[in-house]
């Protein structure tokens, strides 16, 4: 059972998920979840034709239950863009290689590696070599049509290359100058359409392509908000899945999930609960909502069916009308990215513009 108590005029409701109880796909079954993120039994019914899940790349993340729940969704007709992070297998290579990374801290306190041309190297041979090829041919095991994509191929990611980080170094803001990182700001969404169309299911990677404007090439890109661009450009809802249940209202404190947020005053109050990776998350929530998804879920990758859990109820849901006002302008249109520098979805720190806002995280 969940219990619920509210807060800032029903913005946020926080509620004690004791059981982590799975929802149960039974092929032949319609999946459906509430439009504006509340419970379907209450609420509006959403039946997504198209939806994007984020697999996370930390080391508690086994990806093995949601491609199970992939192929349990394709086979019902709902078309699946598979977006996965990596960090550990980062990590893994460049102890492997030898490659001593450098961490360095943002003003907000966020820890994370530093993208230098070395790093750039491994990241791309982790990201867009081993983890996606393995994550494909778990899916094709499963009986998916899964087709492996970066976002350098066909220039799917693409963005301005940025020239700069922003980090704390001994309690002084100091700028670390590079061009290994960028912001994704143009998805090629007639690539995915095409991929969905003939029955695949496209599964992507960072890095993106980056432009500076003289030549492209690939640079880091955070994986959350590259989900966020995807689920964004295709007007899809977004499943982000995680090792934790969701956003805490106390993070350290499981029992305060927040369960659904669908006022600009109840974002509020989760950017206020969120730290750590899960400001990450949040952020990339939003910019997926701004750019025209109808739902964000955060959920929990570990348990049992976690995307058809998270489409039924689990996790935290973030409803569209939280951050875009009715008028579909942006409640908050002079926020931009302040982490653009975090590139894997875990941790990531490569470069920034310097004209980006002073807080990284």
């Amino acid at each position: 059972m969940t219990e619920e108590t509210t807060a800032n005029d029903d913005a946020v409701a926080v509620g004690v998920n004791s059981d982590s109880v799975p929802v149960d796909a039974v092929e032949g079954e319609t999946v459906t979840f509430a439009a504006d993120g509340g419970s379907p039994e209450t609420d509006r019914e959403l039946e997504p034709e198209t939806l994007v899940v984020k697999i996370g790349g930390a080391e508690a993340v086994d990806p093995e239950a949601a491609v199970g729940d992939v192929a349990h969704l394709v086979a019902n007709g709902v078309r699946v863009v598979v977006v996965h992070g990596g960090s550990t297998t980062v990590d893994q290579t460049l102890d492997q290689m030898g490659v001593e990374p450098e961490y360095v801290e943002t003003p907000e306190g966020v820890s994370g590696r530093f993208t230098d041309a070395e790093t750039m190297d491994v990241f791309t041979m982790a990201m867009a070599g081993k983890v996606n090829t393995d994550l494909v041919a778990r899916l094709r095991n499963a009986s998916v049509d899964a087709l492996g994509l970066s976002g350098v191929d066909g220039g799917l990611l693409t963005g301005p290359r940025t020239s700069a980080v922003r980090i704390l170094e001994d309690g002084r803001k100091k700028i670390r100058r590079g061009d290994h990182s960028g912001r994704i700001e143009s998805v090629r969404t007639e690539l995915l359409e095409l991929l969905l169309s003939e029955g695949h299911v496209p599964v992507v990677s960072v890095p993106m392509f980056g432009d500076d404007g003289e030549e492209f090439r690939p640079v880091n890109a955070d994986a959350d908000r590259a989900a966020a661009a995807v689920a964004g450009a295709l007007g899809a809802p977004l499943v982000a899945l995680t090792d934790v249940a969701g956003v805490y209202a106390d993070p350290d404190d499981p029992e305060t999930l927040i369960e659904h947020v669908e006022t600009a005053a109840g974002f509020e109050t989760l950017e206020d609960a969120a730290e750590g990776f899960m400001t990450r998350k949040v952020m990339a929530a939003q910019e997926a909502l701004e750019a025209g998804s109808p739902t964000v879920v955060v959920s929990e990758a570990t348990v049992r069916d976690p995307i058809v859990a998270a489409l039924g109820g689990a996790g935290t849901r973030i409803d569209r009308a939280a951050v875009v006002e009715e008028d579909n302008t942006v409640a908050d249109d002079d926020v931009v990215g302040d982490d653009e520098a975090i590139t894997d979805g875990d941790d990531e720190i490569g470069d920034d513009d310097e004209e980006a806002p002073e807080v990284e995280s």
